[in-house]
C-alpha cells in the first residue's frame, strides 16, 4: 500500500466516525423514548481529561477524548468493509 492510499484510508475512518456519530446523535434527539432511542443516542467517552498547566502569563491545556456511539462504529466498519473490497 502507498503511502497516499494509508493517508486516505485513515481520514475516511476517522470522517466516518465523526459522521456516524454526529447522525447518530441527530438521530436520537428525534426518536421517541424507548430502545431505539437509547441505542442510538447512548455513548461511551474514552480518553484522557483536560488537564491544565498555568504558568504566569500562559496556560496550557491537554485533553483528548472520543465520545463512540452506535452508528459510529457502524460508520467504521462499514468503511472498513467497503475499502477491503475495492482494494483487495
Amino acid at each position: 500500500m502507498k503511502k497516499r492510499e494509508v493517508i486516505f484510508i485513515v481520514t475516511a475512518l476517522i470522517l466516518g466516525a465523526v459522521f456516524g456519530g454526529l447522525i447518530g446523535d441527530v438521530i436520537g434527539d428525534f426518536l421517541p423514548e424507548g430502545a431505539a432511542k437509547t441505542l442510538f443516542s447512548k455513548s461511551i467517552e474514552i480518553g484522557l481529561d483536560t488537564t491544565r498547566v498555568e504558568l504566569y502569563a500562559i496556560t496550557f491545556t491537554f485533553g483528548l477524548m472520543f465520545k463512540i456511539n452506535f452508528l459510529s462504529v457502524l460508520t467504521v466498519i462499514f468503511i472498513i468493509v467497503y475499502f477491503r473490497w475495492w482494494y483487495l
